[in-house]
C-alpha cells in the first residue's frame, strides 16, 4: 500500500507517517519508482500509535510499546516499563492541568476584582 492509501486507511497525514517512520516507529519498503510501499498491517500499527498519542503519549513515549503495536493495544498486558511511561506522563498532565487551573483562577479573580461582574 502506498503511503497515501495508508494515510487514507488510517486518518494520519502523510506527513505524519513519514514521522512516525523517521522516529522508527513504522518501516517501508521502497518500489522501483521510489514509492514508499507499506504492508498492511502497517495500518493497524498507525491507528495504535494514533490511539497511544491521543491518550497524551509523546512519540518517545510510543517506543516502549512497539512489542505490541501491531495487535490490540487495549489487550495487550502492560511490560512494567510502559507502565512507568504511562505514570510519568499522566504527572507531567496532571502538572499542566493544574498550572493551567491555578492561571485561570488568578484570571478570574482579576476580573472579579475589576468589578467586571464575571464569577
Amino acid at each position: 500500500m502506498r503511503i497515501g492509501e495508508l494515510a487514507a486507511a488510517t486518518g494520519a497525514s502523510p506527513r505524519a507517517l513519514r514521522h512516525y517512520e523517521q522516529a522508527g516507529l513504522i518501516a517501508s519498503e521502497r518500489a522501483a519508482n521510489g514509492y514508499r510501499a507499506y504492508d498492511a498491517g502497517t495500518a493497524v500499527r498507525v491507528r495504535n500509535i494514533r490511539r497511544l498519542l491521543a491518550a497524551g503519549l509523546t512519540l518517545d513515549d510510543v517506543q516502549v510499546f512497539l512489542p505490541c503495536l501491531d495487535g490490540d493495544v487495549t489487550a495487550a498486558p502492560a511490560s512494567a516499563r510502559g507502565i512507568r511511561v504511562a505514570r510519568d506522563r499522566l504527572a507531567v498532565l496532571d502538572a499542566r492541568i493544574a498550572a493551567q487551573t491555578a492561571i485561570r483562577d488568578r484570571l478570574a479573580t482579576a476580573l472579579r476584582d475589576a468589578g467586571d461582574g464575571t464569577p
